[in-house]
C-alpha cells in the first residue's frame, strides 16, 4: 500500500504562488499515475491535475490550466502542485492521490491511495 504524505500549504494572498509537496512511501512498482484534488468547504472533491506514470503527460481541470504545473520526482519519491497567480475564493483542501495504472482518471473513485491533505487558504 503507497503512503502519501502532503505538505506545503498555507495563507497566502491572491495573486501569490505556493508549491504543494506531496512524499510517497511504500510503492512496489514504478507504473502508478498520481494526482492532486482538491476539496472546498461544502463542495466535492474535485480534480485538479493528473501526471501519468513517467511524467511525460499531464493534464489539469480547465480552472487551472496555465497556472497549475503538476511534476513528479521519483528518484526523490515526490510529486510537487506549483500552484501560481492564486485566485481569491480558492480556498481548499488539496490532496494527492495514486492509482496502480499508467494514466491518471479525473474520477476520484479511481484512485488506491489518498494523503491526509494540507490546507491552503487565500485571502483577497
Amino acid at each position: 500500500q503507497v503512503q502519501l504524505t502532503e505538505s506545503g500549504g498555507g495563507l497566502v494572498q491572491a495573486g501569490d504562488s505556493l508549491r504543494l509537496s506531496c512524499t510517497v512511501s511504500g510503492r512496489t512498482s514504478n507504473y502508478y499515475a498520481m494526482a492532486w484534488f482538491r476539496q472546498a468547504p461544502g463542495k466535492d472533491r474535485e480534480f485538479v491535475g493528473g501526471i501519468n506514470w513517467n511524467g511525460d503527460t499531464t493534464s489539469y481541470t480547465d480552472s487551472v490550466q496555465g497556472r497549475f504545473i503538476i511534476s513528479r520526482d521519483d528518484a526523490n519519491n515526490m510529486l510537487y502542485l506549483q500552484m501560481n497567480s492564486l485566485k481569491p475564493g480558492a480556498t481548499a483542501v488539496f490532496y494527492c492521490a495514486s492509482r496502480s495504472s499508467t494514466s491518471p482518471y479525473r474520477d476520484a473513485n479511481r484512485y488506491d491511495s489518498w494523503g491526509q491533505g494540507t490546507q491552503v487558504t487565500v485571502s483577497a
